[in-house]
């Protein structure tokens, strides 16, 4: 959807995203399609050195946040053009959740004044529990943003800055419900979890709260505030490292979003 928005000229004046939507934002601020594309189905070209079991086993995680988002930028396998993202107008929100306090933490550009704190900031909305190593910033352990306020679905974001139309690109088909955690998984948490207990507790709730957020989406849509994008189908996980699978994936999402163009078309422009 991203790099079909791109090729039809659409600029938003407000652009938010958390955790993969975080580079997803930046990505599509930069106005880079080969970006918007390379950021979820090249990385795994460069396995071990961008993730996967033997890089989970030498300590840098099943994906390899140093890498992910600072070290393919050094090395030039995936850069980031900086210069356009800077000559964007377009205000942006990233969030993100400290893992001690349970606070959402929300970064704007002015949190952002140069590369590195930009991928800093995406890199920590974008941290999964035990499959990525946190970063710290501003003396906080910093996870995914899915955690905090919202529990992954931003709107909420915009909201807060006062628009009263938007248009949301979801990652789930229509009807899906998150299950709430089974006992295993409670126990799965407590040991992510490490003793913070407010990390804890943000995995838990999560569920609820992310249910209760479509709920919320749901009537954003009914009152026309809202144009949902819903895949057809997501057939990759949060864990997928397989290139043909993410290029698939791809595929299918790009032509969605063509199909889907005359609806995004008459719903900005009337």
């Amino acid at each position: 959807m991203a790099n079909m928005l791109l090729e039809k000229g659409v600029q938003f004046s407000f652009v938010c995203g958390v955790s993969a939507g975080a580079s997803h934002t930046v990505n599509y601020l930069s106005r880079d399609p080969w970006r918007v594309k390379g950021a979820f189905t090249m990385l795994p070209d460069r396995i071990p050195e961008a993730g996967g079991f033997l890089s989970m086993l030498s300590g840098h995680g099943y994906f390899n946040a140093d890498y992910d988002y600072w070290g393919c930028i050094e090395d030039g396998y995936m850069p980031f053009d900086w210069g356009s993202f800077s000559a964007n107008p377009a205000d942006l929100r990233i969030q993100s959740f400290a893992a001690e306090t349970g606070e959402t933490i929300v970064w704007s550009r002015a949190d952002m004044p140069d590369l590195r704190e930009l991928m800093d900031r995406v890199r920590a909305s974008s941290t999964l529990p035990f499959l990525m190593k946190p970063i710290r910033i501003d003396g906080h352990t910093m996870y995914d943003g899915g955690l905090g306020r919202g529990a992954g679905i931003p709107v909420r974001l915009a909201e807060d800055r006062g628009f009263e139309k938007m248009v949301f690109v979801a990652t789930r088909p229509a009807g899906y419900r998150k299950k709430p955690p089974s006992r295993s998984d409670r126990t799965l948490y407590k040991l992510l979890a490490q003793g913070m207990t407010p990390l804890y507790e943000a995995m838990v709730s999560r569920s609820e709260r992310y249910n209760a957020e479509l709920d919320h989406v749901a009537e954003l849509e009914r009152t026309g505030r809202a144009l949902v994008i819903r895949p057809d189908e997501m057939p990759v996980k949060s864990t997928t490292i397989k290139t043909s699978e993410l290029l698939r994936s791809y595929d299918l999402g790009y032509a969605q979003a063509l199909r889907d163009w005359p609806r995004v078309e008459r719903y900005l422009f009337g």
